[in-house]
């Protein structure tokens, strides 16, 4: 069965960094466009970043543009988000999610066939 599993969260302080791995199974990974979701406490799905299925085409939602980075390893299977500069407004739980059908970064989560069950990130001192 289709199954993505997210490591990498945790915490740590503002303007540090982390990086996010999302272990995709059970489809065929490099035919799916692949993207990063984060839930802040009491909040909605906000859309973080989509990837097309070479990694050659990248999107990013504004409020973290220019200090994360998405990408894939497509012969292990394997979602990335390198988050760099955090600040405490980014802490939230961290999904990945695939489609077959790419959101050329349109953010429009209903798009997204599976998803992950997430890891928490906290940017706090």
């Amino acid at each position: 069965q289709v199954q993505l599993v997210e490591s990498g969260g945790g915490l740590v302080q503002p303007g540090g960094s982390l990086r996010l791995s999302c272990a995709a199974s059970g489809f065929t990974f490099s035919t799916y466009w692949m993207y990063w979701v984060r839930q802040a406490p009491g909040k909605g799905l906000e859309w973080v970043s989509s990837i097309n299925t070479p990694g050659s085409g990248t999107y990013y939602a504004d409020s973290v543009k220019g200090r994360f980075t998405i990408s894939r390893d497509n012969a292990k299977n394997m979602l990335y988000l390198l988050m760099n500069s955090l600040k405490p407004e980014d802490t939230a739980v961290y999904y990945c999610a695939a489609s077959q059908k790419g959101d050329y970064g349109s953010g429009y989560v209903n798009l997204y066939n599976h998803w992950g069950q997430g890891t928490q990130v906290t940017v706090s001192s």
